[in-house]
C-alpha cells in the first residue's frame, strides 16, 4: 500500500541555530556554560538518526529516536518507519550505522520500537517522569532536523499545554488518527525531529516529539508542537517488549500483498472503492493475478472500501500468513484467491 514519502516525511523538528560573529574578547580561564548547552551535550549520545527507505515509492524518510538499552533498542514514532522497506539508525554517542528490526509499533499512539542490530556498548537517554511537567515549564527538544545528522539540533521553549488531542491526516493514504494527552509546546520544530525527546533544562526525557509532512498534518494548532508524554511511550513499549499484541499494538514484521491502492469515490454516490494503481512483481498480489485497474472489495471475508480499509484488516497478520481476497476485474467480473503474506513495510 501507499506510504507517504518524502525525506520531509513526519516530522516536527527543532529549529536551526543562528551563526553569530562575536568580536575578540580577552581570554577568560573558564567558559560559561548555559543550562541548555549542558543539557543537550548530555543527552545527545543517547539518540540516533533514523533513516527509513520507502522502496515501493523510491523514497526516504528521516527521523529522530531515543536509545532505551546498550544493546541498541530504540523508541521512536511509528509515522518515521511507516512504508519502510528497510530502516536504519546512526548512533549520535558512537557514530555507527546500525540495520533495524522492527520489534513492534502501535499506529494509534504514534510510537514504534526498534532494535539496532549488532550494537553494543550505546549511551542511553535518561526518562523522567512526564506526569510532573507544568504549564510555563521551559523544555528543549533535540533532533535530526532536517535530516542533516551529526550533532542534533536543538529548539528551546515552554509547555503552553497539558493533556492535549489532536486529529492527525494523512491525506495520501486517506486516513486520520486521533491522538490524546499530548503535551503541547512552542518550540519551534522542523521535518526530521519526529521521535527525538523533549527534555528538561536538567536534560531529563519528559516526552517524544511527534508530528507530520506537508501530506502529514494537524487540523488545529498547526504552529505548535505536540510530544507524547514519555510515560504513555514507555508504557506502549512495555507491551511491545512484552510481545503483547493487541488491537493497536502489531508485533514483528507487517504481512503485505504487495499492491499499491487508492480511494476512488463512486460516481453520484457516497460510496468508496480501494482501486490498485501498482502491483509489485513477484509478491503475492501478483501472483493472484490481481493487475492495476482490479477493485479489492473483501479481505478474509472482511469487506473493503478504501485503503486505511485494508490496512485495518491486515494490520494482524504476519509474513507467511495466508488471507483471502476477493476482487473485481475492471469488466465487473468477481474474481477470489488465497495467498500467503509476503515480508512487507512496516505500519
Amino acid at each position: 500500500m501507499a506510504a507517504t514519502a518524502a525525506c520531509a516525511v513526519l516530522a516536527l523538528a527543532a529549529a536551526l541555530g543562528t551563526a553569530l560573529a562575536l568580536r575578540p574578547a580577552p581570554a577568560a580561564p573558564h567558559k560559561a556554560v548555559s543550562p541548555t548547552s549542558a543539557a543537550a551535550a548530555g543527552v545527545d549520545p543517547g539518540l540516533v538518526d533514523v533513516v527509513a527507505t520507502l522502496g515501493y515509492q523510491n523514497a526516504v524518510s528521516e527521523g529522530t529516536g531515543l536509545v532505551l538499552t546498550s544493546t541498541g533498542e530504540v523508541l521512536t514514532n511509528n509515522h518515521v518507519i511507516d512504508g519502510a522497506t528497510s530502516v536504519k539508525v546512526t548512533d549520535v554517542g558512537n557514530g555507527r550505522t546500525y540495520p533495524v528490526t522492527v520489534v513492534g509499533y502501535d499506529q494509534s499512539a504514534d510510537i514504534a520500537v526498534l532494535q539496532a542490530r549488532g550494537a553494543s556498548g550505546l549511551k542511553t537517554v535518561t526518562l523522567g517522569s512526564s506526569s510532573k511537567v507544568s504549564l510555563g515549564e521551559a523544555v528543549i527538544a533535540l533532533g535530526n532536523a532536517e535530516g542533516k545528522g551529526g550533532t542534533p539540533a536543538v529548539a528551546t521553549g515552554k509547555v503552553t499545554g497539558l493533556n492535549e488531542s489532536i486529529t492527525a491526516i494523512d491525506e495520501g493514504a486517506h486516513t486520520s488518527e486521533q491522538l490524546t494527552g499530548l503535551i503541547r509546546t512552542n518550540v519551534p520544530l522542523q521535518p526530521g525531529d519526529s521521535g527525538g525527546p523533549l527534555v528538561t533544562t536538567t536534560g531529563t526525557v519528559i516526552g517524544m516529539d511527534t508530528a507530520a509532512s506537508s501530506a502529514y498534518e494537524f487540523q488545529s494548532a498547526a504552529d505548535q508542537a505536540f510530544a507524547i508524554p514519555i510515560g504513555r511511550a514507555a508504557a506502549v513499549t512495555g507491551q511491545i517488549e512484552a510481545g503483547g499484541a493487541s488491537a493497536t499494538v502489531h508485533i514483528g514484521a507487517t504481512g503485505f500483498l504487495g499492491v499499491q491502492v487508492t480511494l476512488y469515490s463512486v460516481a453520484f454516490s457516497s460510496e468508496t472503492e480501494a482501486v490498485i494503481v501498482g502491483v509489485m512483481p513477484g509478491l503475492p498480489a501478483a501472483q493472484a493475478g490481481l493487475t492495476a485497474g482490479d477493485v479489492i472489495v473483501s479481505i478474509n471475508g472482511q469487506s473493503v472500501t478504501s485503503p486505511s480499509g485494508i490496512q485495518a484488516v491486515l494490520e494482524p497478520y504476519h509474513p507467511g500468513d495466508k488471507v483471502s481476497i476477493a476482487w473485481l476485474d475492471p469488466s465487473g467480473l468477481t474474481h477470489t484467491a488465497t495467498v500467503d503474506l509476503a515480508t512487507g513495510p512496516a505500519d
